[in-house]
């Protein structure tokens, strides 16, 4: 399954750059991530809890920065089990941040592929639920640059 969307923030390429690559903030910016641990430069696990429609999932994930180009482009690698049921979630990421003025527009790309009882949902499920997860990311990232100070660069 391919996703793709942009969002634009009101703040510098490379303040906007930063925050992203700060692993806490860009968790603090996703619903549902808990215990994000640094086990290696660039490579993160965490436990992810969502719930895709009627079901509530926990994936244990690994999350690895494969390529960063400051203060235009992330890519990641994302590989995941779901606790408690048989299934895989891979996924890849290219994030790019364009300068617009005093805003930075972020395109990203993500590509992933689900096995077991989540991937049997079907693409029209999982497309809305990435859908809101893209809406609360957007929501929580233009907030952390409206507030006063914005997020640590």
């Amino acid at each position: 399954m391919k996703f793709a969307g942009e969002l634009t923030v009101k703040a510098p390429r490379e303040r906007v750059y930063g925050a992203v690559r700060d692993a806490r903030f860009f968790a603090s910016c996703v619903d549902g991530v808990q215990d994000l641990q640094e086990i290696a430069p660039d490579t993160f696990s965490a436990v992810f809890a969502t719930k895709v429609a009627y079901m509530n999932f926990k994936f244990k994930v690994t999350v690895q920065v494969v390529r960063a180009e400051a203060p235009r482009e992330i890519e990641a690698k994302v590989e995941g089990t779901p606790l408690g049921i048989v299934g895989r979630l891979t996924a890849t990421s290219l994030t790019r941040l364009t300068e617009l003025g005093e805003e930075t527009r972020i395109d990203y790309d993500v590509d992933a592929a689900l096995t077991g009882k989540l991937g049997g949902l079907g693409q029209p499920v999982l497309r809305a639920k990435a859908k809101e997860m893209e809406r609360q990311f957007a929501a929580r990232l233009a907030a952390a640059f409206a507030a006063p100070a914005g997020p640590a660069a």
